[in-house]
């Protein structure tokens, strides 16, 4: 069994010489009495300027990037490390945590980040001077001086994600990151600060449990100029019933995700390469991603119908389950899986129209099935499959959950891509993509809709010469 984590990494000084410790889930944090917490605030915000602002945005990229492609090499220690305590931490098997890591390290690199202040912003220096803006003048983004990033903790790497999006913009940073995230954003924080401990003066990262650490929940609602938040609803509710109320909060609520197969993919010479392509989407993150798919809407008049692509999806799943494996099911998961599956044979030997295919055990189930209503996929590696008509019906279906819905993979649709696009923009989703890029979005996507770098701004005219 691995030691406990140390879940914190804070600048010199914060620490008072006698602290206490908590133990969660083998992680350990230390517990900040007021002082300390309003200590640790002012620390962030006084560094700032000397960590931050004296480097170009490009400059802050490239140390970002250097610290950020160390967990792309698995000889790197401190790769090594993320591989010792991520499966523990994330509740994955170490197969899905070195792919989860592959896949969320590739967008931390200099290079991608440089691309992302290039995309996302109108000039790639807008962050450090005035730049031609689309009408007469010039424009500038200003970045806010303390930002205080909330994590959901359900997929490793999102934190981290967050956290690089806000040094690079210029803000001092303080991430609470949630216990299934949090051994990457504390190991990229000790890169960060191996590689320019002058930068890492401005960056904090210290987990703890619900309310085991108010002081420091306290001082941080408190003292930020933005607070980014990822959960639920609930959990916004929270922190906007905290905060000062001119403070502002840029929320990721939690999200729905769906695929959609068109008729023109629905041939037999492509249907394991449709289905190896759904199972990589379903499987990675174990379901637990805003952008993994609940549900997966197939159009009817193709060569093969939705019974075929469910069976061959079944195949394809047990092919992802072999080369990445989920952690082995708790008691109470492996009981609701076995009661989902029980409920769906019941419905088919009433005279439903319900198939089941499943893993042995409770490694993963497709169920085929009318549609109802959207509901979550149900527990581990679960996905429904639901026959529609026509795919232009599928923006009506999915109005119900408009405002939680986000990604839909797509393939088959050819020429009607565009409008069907449109029509699901419409209804709420924020990303259209080929199915083969769900489970990774490229840093600069408009995540749920908003710049991810452009979002923290606040935009600055300078009118006339």
């Amino acid at each position: 069994m691995s030691a406990a984590f140390d879940g914190w990494v804070l600048p010199p000084g914060v620490l008072p010489a006698r602290v206490s410790f908590a133990q969660a889930h083998g992680v350990r944090h230390p517990l900040l009495d007021p002082e300390s917490a309003r200590s640790l605030m002012d620390s962030l915000r006084t560094a700032r300027e000397d960590a931050l602002l004296r480097s170009s945005a490009a400059e802050r990229a490239r140390v970002l990037g250097r610290a950020g492609a160390r967990f792309l090499d698995r000889s790197d220690p401190l790769r090594r490390e993320a591989e010792e305590h991520v499966p523990a931490t994330a509740d994955l098997s170490l197969e899905m945590s070195r792919a989860v890591i592959d896949g969320m390290a590739r967008d931390w690199t200099g290079d991608r980040l440089l691309q992302l202040l290039a995309t996302d912003l109108p000039h790639p220096a807008a962050l450090d001077r005035f730049v031609p803006s689309a009408g007469t003048g010039r424009v500038r983004g200003v970045a806010p001086a303390l930002c205080f990033h909330v994590g959901a903790g359900t997929v490793p790497g999102v934190s981290a994600t967050s956290m690089l999006r806000s040094l690079l913009v210029g803000s001092a940073t303080l991430l609470k990151p949630g216990l299934g995230d949090v051994v990457l954003p504390v190991l990229l924080a000790r890169a960060i600060a191996e590689e320019s401990p002058t930068m890492a003066a401005a960056l904090a990262v210290l987990y703890w449990s619900g309310g085991s650490d108010d002081h420091a929940e306290s001082a941080a609602l408190a003292a930020a100029d933005t607070v980014v938040a990822y959960g639920s609803d609930a959990t916004m509710r929270s922190l906007l019933d905290r905060m000062p109320a001119d403070t502002p909060l840029i929320a990721y609520h939690h999200r729905i995700g769906v695929a959609l197969v068109g008729r023109d993919a629905l041939v037999e010479r492509e249907l394991d390469g449709v289905a190896d392509e759904l199972a990589h989407a379903v499987g990675m993150f174990d379901q637990r991603g805003c952008v993994s798919p609940h549900a997966v809407f197939v159009e009817q008049g193709g060569e093969v119908g939705a019974g075929e692509l469910a069976a061959a999806l079944a195949r394809a799943l047990a092919r992802f389950h072999a080369a990445l494996p989920p952690t082995p099911p708790s008691p109470a998961l492996a009981s609701n899986v076995h009661q989902l599956r029980r409920t769906a044979e019941l419905r088919r030997a009433s005279g439903e129209a319900v198939e089941v295919y499943a893993a042995q055990a409770s490694g993963w189930t497709v169920l085929l099935e009318p549609h109802d209503a959207i509901e979550p996929s149900g527990p581990g590696r679960t996905v429904r499959i639901h026959p529609i008509e026509d795919a232009a019906q599928l923006p009506t279906l999915l109005a119900p959950i408009a405002h939680h819905l986000q990604t839909v993979g797509v393939a088959g649709l050819g020429e009607r891509l565009e409008n069907v696009a449109r029509m699901l923009g419409g209804v709420g989703a924020t990303r259209i993509c080929p199915l083969s890029e769900v489970a990774f979005p490229p840093p600069w996507w408009h995540h749920d809709g908003k710049g991810p770098l452009s979002v923290l701004l606040r935009w600055v005219d300078l009118e006339g010469d």
